[in-house]
């Protein structure tokens, strides 16, 4: 296959692998199947790239483990195979990243968590610190506790708002199709591959199918879908067969293997302008001058010792207003603090935080990626 794509930039992956990469078609963990997949996440992050697992199996697994042949429809019995499909997926991931000397860790997720923004930045602060510590995040829909109303309906969706809560570059849905044709494949023999195209163009809705095998829940529209939401935190989709050998590497390499699907902006420029325009401030932070020069100059984080005055009552995770000394807004972000620890911390060095209120949540006021200039 020819090299035409680069993705040299990219720092952070999610890879989103679908049951029948890991269950053989719902027949329980494929346990050779899932080291193999552990060993090309392992090459990324020799590569220099962070790697965040989005998997699915748990509900197979169960089933499984249960003698169930058929994937329930009642919500109880879905949570209780999920339950018990948890079990088997965490041990087989676990051990196979253990010989390789690395640590997992199981991250459930359920849609409250990532619309809740003190819930969000509590996810996103322990995601950052699990891939700094060399831990690779095996991320699922919390399906024991999720409800109808707040389930995400399948992973695919599930990796995408990860892909924004980590600002990840590129989003990786490994199925069982080559990617996305215009009509489907299993059903015309004339159908046509579409190698890349605008994540947010309207014809693609012509073209996908809907429908899944029995024991997933995502078909190609889950995974349009999927990429028009990374593609609103600027990160692009590759939608690829998981059956091609080293897809990972390859996919990362260049290579044209299954379809691109682009955003319209880059990570960072996208989720920062979602922040200037969607969220209502909730309070407001007086900076001195040495902080307004910082922000604007050197675009760095706010350090609590450049606040001199907090305003308003506020939650950790809502949005505030960031002003000069003469109250002239200067940009706005999501706050690591309530107002009532960032009126105790303002003005103070980070390293002192923990004496102050006994505990640190972030060094920073407002980390640099939640933080937006205006």
């Amino acid at each position: 296959m020819n090299q035409t794509r680069d993705f040299s930039h990219v720092k952070r992956c999610i890879v989103k692998i679908g049951s029948a990469m890991l269950t053989a078609n719902g027949r329980g963990l494929d346990i050779q199947a899932i080291a193999h997949w552990v060993e090309q996440v392992v090459q990324l992050l020799n590569k220099g790239v962070n790697p965040i697992l989005v998997s699915s199996g748990a509900v197979a697994e169960g089933m499984k483990r249960l003698g169930w042949k058929q994937r329930p429809r009642a919500l109880y019995e879905l949570q209780a195979a999920a339950a018990v499909g948890q079990m088997g997926l965490v041990q087989a991931y676990e051990s196979q990243f253990q010989r390789h000397g690395i640590h997992t860790a199981q991250v459930l997720l359920t849609h409250d968590d990532l619309s809740d923004r003190r819930r969000y930045l509590n996810a996103r602060s322990t995601i950052n610190t699990l891939l700094r510590l060399g831990v690779i995040p095996v991320i699922n829909e919390n399906d024991t506790v999720a409800t109808e109303e707040i389930k995400f309906g399948d992973n695919d969706s599930l990796a995408a708002l990860v892909a924004n809560l980590a600002v990840a570059d590129l989003l990786i849905l490994l199925t069982d199709q080559q990617g996305l044709y215009d009509k489907d494949p299993r059903h015309h023999s004339d159908a046509q591959f579409i190698p890349q195209a605008q994540a947010n163009d309207n014809a693609l809705d012509l073209m996908v199918m809907g429908g899944a095998g029995s024991y997933g829940r995502g078909g190609m529209q889950t995974k349009l879908r999927a990429a028009r939401l990374a593609a609103r935190s600027g990160a692009s989709t590759i939608i690829a067969s998981g059956s091609v050998d080293n897809v990972i590497q390859r996919i990362l390499s260049g290579e044209s293997v299954g379809t691109l699907l682009l955003p319209d902006q880059e990570p960072l420029a996208a989720r920062k302008q979602w922040l200037a325009g969607q969220l209502q401030a909730r309070g407001k932070l007086v900076l001195d001058n040495g902080a307004v020069k910082v922000l604007r100059e050197s675009g760095k984080s706010l350090l609590p010792v450049g606040v001199t005055a907090v305003e308003g009552l506020f939650k950790r995770g809502e949005l505030v207003s960031c002003c000069d000394p003469t109250g002239q807004e200067i940009g706005r972000g999501l706050v690591n603090y309530n107002s009532e620890e960032a009126a105790k911390i303002r003005g103070r060095p980070s390293k002192e935080i923990d004496i102050i209120l006994g505990y640190v949540d972030e060094p920073e006021m407002i980390h640099r990626d939640n933080l937006v200039l205006v």
